[in-house]
């Protein structure tokens, strides 16, 4: 079986800077994929550059096609030719990197084995004794609000403890920078809110530093300490936005005014880019159906 990278278990963790350091540093991160049959390529980063500090929560937010998967994939060491360096405390991210862990947006859990036994899977490629490994995925799964369903098939869950299962998988392997690429985005709306105050609380407990993708406003106003917003293809960072809400937050908050108020600040930018998008779409179907309608001799 070809083993998925994003679930191969971290080895010892290298220690991070010290608190109130900068955990990651993208600089100058561009990456142009190849164009078919000789074509030209897509610029899908161009030049991204931040810093994430050590426990922050960030979210990343931009939308469709402005290589906010891409940007991962970099750091989670999936994509290694790229021009640029990602660096976490003083080291260069080339590949997978032991205080990183991912969570991806498509369905990644083994179908073959119990929730707990999908907690356990990192334990086990390190080597951890089955009856510590119980005791950790046990905990994780607790973490996650998983327990009574540790022995529960993931064909049992719904779609919302799949993804927790998913996450406390990714936790049970302690990186010390989690990285959750629309680990909810097949969810309905009220599941994803709830699950909002899950990560918060998990996040608050475990002191990890965070980066999650969405495309959801309200997400990311409820959950993050500042959002980067990026620019439609190639992906560039527009803006950094504080969000100066008090914490503890929890889905209640949603309907407080100052929260609506970011929420709008933040649709601002993004309804921009969204348009320059969609112009982009049009025109490149236009050209296409003209391609197609024009007669060959």
């Amino acid at each position: 079986m070809k083993m998925n990278a994003s679930l191969i278990a971290p080895t010892a963790s290298t220690p991070l800077p010290s608190v109130g350091a900068s955990a990651l540093s993208i600089h100058h991160v561009s990456k142009t994929f190849p164009g078919g049959k000789g074509g030209p390529g897509t610029l899908a980063l161009d030049d991204v550059s931040f810093d994430v500090r050590q426990g922050e929560f960030l979210l990343v937010i931009g939308p469709s096609g402005c290589g906010k998967s891409t940007l991962f994939n970099i750091i989670g060491g999936m994509l290694t030719e790229f021009s640029g360096e990602a660096r976490v405390g003083d080291r260069i991210v080339r590949g997978n990197h032991p205080n990183i862990g991912m969570v991806f947006q498509e369905e990644s859990t083994f179908p073959w084995r119990t929730a707990r036994e999908n907690v356990e899977f990192p334990l086990e490629l390190r080597g951890v004794a089955a009856p510590e490994r119980r005791a950790q995925s046990m905990h994780f799964l607790e973490l996650v609000g998983l327990e009574g369903f540790e022995n529960f098939y993931p064909a049992q869950l719904s779609g919302g403890m799949k993804a927790r299962a998913a996450l406390a998988r990714t936790l049970a392997a302690q990186p010390a920078i989690l990285l959750m690429d629309e680990p909810f985005g097949a969810l309905d709306e009220q599941t994803r809110l709830l699950l909002g105050d899950q990560v918060i609380r998990i996040w608050k407990e475990l002191q990890q530093t965070t980066l999650l993708i969405t495309h959801n406003i309200t997400e990311a106003v409820q959950l993050s300490d500042r959002v980067a917003v990026m620019s439609f293809r190639p992906g560039r960072i527009k803006r950094v936005i504080d969000i100066d809400l008090p914490r503890p937050r929890t889905s209640e908050m949603v309907s407080d005014d100052r929260f609506g108020h970011i929420v709008g600040m933040i649709w601002s930018d993004l309804r921009e880019e969204a348009m320059r998008g969609l112009a982009a779409s049009e025109q490149l179907g236009g050209a296409s159906r003209a391609a197609k309608s024009t007669p060959t001799h």
